[in-house]
């Protein structure tokens, strides 16, 4: 392994001790996939980062993405997605006035899917209240953060 133009001195050295320490092991997905993790986690997260930067306050912490359909074509991939919520305010403020906040997530989020997966993209964004969901056991182990 050729040492880095960026290497502080002795760093390369410290590198290569690293690396031979490391054990090889067989890869744990094929070469040609990114990840084992599945579209609907790529997607989800995709939405999620999109409230992130649309909102302020609460309703980014508050909120989890369900995505219920994941379809994918020949010349177009649709997808239906739930965003869950806490409160019935939130899901206002995640709407927005006539929908335009609900609509500008779902344009930004569909612009980033459709570059991820090469083709057209369907999305439907719909917001669900599941009252305190964060503060149940429960509907934390159904939504995948306990196991």
């Amino acid at each position: 392994m050729p040492p880095s133009p960026h290497c502080i001195p002795n760093t390369e050295r410290i590198l290569e001790a690293i690396i031979e320490k490391l054990p090889e092991n067989p890869p744990y997905f094929p070469k040609d996939e990114l990840t084992n993790k599945p579209m609907r986690f790529f997607v989800s997260e995709i939405i999620r980062e999109k409230i992130l930067l649309h909102y302020k306050q609460e309703i980014p912490y508050s909120c989890e993405v369900i995505v219920e359909e994941y379809k994918d074509t020949e010349m177009l991939v649709r997808i239906r997605a739930v965003i869950v919520v806490a409160r019935d305010s939130q899901k206002g403020i995640l709407i927005g006035h006539q929908g335009k906040m609900m609509k500008r997530v779902g344009t930004d989020a569909r612009k980033d899917i459709q570059s991820f997966v090469g083709k057209k993209v369907f999305i439907e964004l719909f917001v669900k209240v599941d009252k305190n969901w964060r503060d149940d056991e429960k509907k934390l182990k159904r939504y995948g953060y306990l196991d």
